[in-house]
């Protein structure tokens, strides 16, 4: 029987044959990320694009999942969810400015909630250490998010490839940091 230290252990080892893999993958994003910085217009449309497919994905499974359940209430729950959801994509498809606007609207309203909610858990927590980074935490993601929404619907056009290129870039760099750690 192996324990699971020595699972993790032969894991890291197959791994670790493959590192150049993970630095090329690591490059390639970090281009990719680059070419997003270099048109953010390209790169919003591009992920209105991604989020159009995902949701239309959703929605022709949640369809096929409405015929699988066994009560009328449930069926015409899931036909409509899925139905929702497809509309949503064919509309991302149709519209792709209007719905980037749509996106970075519900991203300004997200951030500000998240915000407003790791501000509150800062202060229910505020005689434990470290809790003041929470809050500046919770801080920055409401300025952050007013920002967006003081900035609507004009920054849509913009924000959310901005947000793509910086996670391409950060995602493309964590790659080739453990490419290269799992080298050594």
């Amino acid at each position: 029987m192996t324990l699971p230290s020595d699972a993790l252990r032969d894991a890291i080892g197959q791994t670790r044959d493959k590192w150049g893999w993970f630095v090329a993958l690591g490059v390639l994003l970090l281009i990719f990320g680059g070419i997003a910085f270099g048109n953010l217009f390209i790169a919003t449309v591009a992920s209105v694009y991604v989020v159009g497919w995902l949701m239309l994905m959703a929605g022709v499974i949640e369809i096929i999942h409405a015929f699988g359940v066994k009560t009328w209430g449930r069926f015409f729950y899931w036909l409509l969810s899925g139905l929702l959801y497809a509309v949503a994509g064919f509309f991302a498809f149709d519209n792709p400015l209007l719905a980037s606007a749509v996106l970075t609207l519900l991203l300004a309203i997200a951030l500000v909630a998240s915000g407003l909610l790791r501000s509150w858990v800062a202060f229910s927590h505020r005689p434990q250490q470290g809790w003041g980074w929470l809050l500046a935490a919770g801080i920055i993601t409401i300025l952050l998010g007013l920002m967006i929404a003081l900035g609507w619907p004009v920054n849509s056009l913009w924000v959310l490839g901005l947000f793509l290129a910086i996670d391409l870039v950060f995602q493309g760099w964590s790659f080739i940091a453990i490419g290269l750690a799992l080298k050594r």
